[in-house]
């Protein structure tokens, strides 16, 4: 009885991954259009056509850069969000401010594994209810844009606006830093005197995730192998 149950919940499973895959594909397509149609509207109905030749020398020139930091971005995410996270994240954007912490911490606040079914609906109707939020939270800030800008444009506010970003990834990293704090502080020294000794990088973070992310893994490998050779010699 158990068994044809689990049976019929993974059937159940597949079918929902094809259905999500299907609509994510046909509506990232969608978003992919819109987005390369707004310009050319705008233009035609101002008659303002760009130059074509000089756009796309600009977009080919920023789609080298951020070229490696999409796939790394596209390899890392995938697995913490799941199919139907994932096509809602990618369609809405700030996953890094936004989605990717929100997917996280519901994940942890639940209890569920990457990669499981379980973490595919949590990450799901996480990054839908943070895609909601946004809409109500940014719908408010453009009708209360003009009456907020004396306060929003004050001086003693400035330095808070330019220190959120760092702030949330401080407190959503903390929790991790915690749990492996070497090889945290060893990741950290070497990327903080890398960007002191050669500050051009600083402009390049999201490519500065790649040698991160390669020296995280292949410190915690070593430190894998190192607790299972103890373990062996205490046998």
């Amino acid at each position: 009885m158990e068994e044809k149950k689990n049976t019929a919940n993974q059937a159940a499973y597949e079918q929902y991954l094809k259905k999500t895959h299907t609509l994510g594909r046909i509506l990232t397509a969608a978003v992919l259009l819109l987005l390369l149609a707004a310009p050319f509207a705008i233009g035609l109905f101002l008659g303002a056509m760009p130059n074509l030749g000089a756009a796309a020398k600009a977009v080919l020139g920023v789609g080298l850069v951020y070229l490696v930091s999409g796939i790394v971005e596209y390899l890392i995410y995938v697995p913490m969000l799941g199919a139907g996270g994932s096509y809602l994240a990618f369609i809405t954007g700030n996953l890094i401010n936004m989605k990717v912490p929100c997917a996280i911490n519901a994940r942890d606040i639940v209890g569920v594994k990457s990669g499981t079914p379980e973490n595919e609906i949590i990450a799901t109707l996480s990054i839908a209810t943070s895609s909601l939020v946004t809409i109500l939270v940014l719908a408010a800030g453009v009708a209360l844009m003009i009456p907020l800008q004396p306060i929003l444009q004050s001086p003693a506010l400035q330095p808070a606006f330019e220190n959120v970003v760092p702030a949330l990834f401080g407190a959503m990293a903390c929790k991790y830093y915690r749990s492996n704090r070497w090889i945290a502080l060893i990741v950290l020294g070497v990327m903080s005197l890398l960007f002191v000794f050669v500050p051009s990088l600083i402009g390049s973070t999201s490519m500065m995730v790649i040698p991160s992310g390669a020296l995280a893994i292949g410190l915690a490998y070593l430190s894998f192998r190192r607790q299972h050779r103890e373990r062996g010699d205490g046998k």
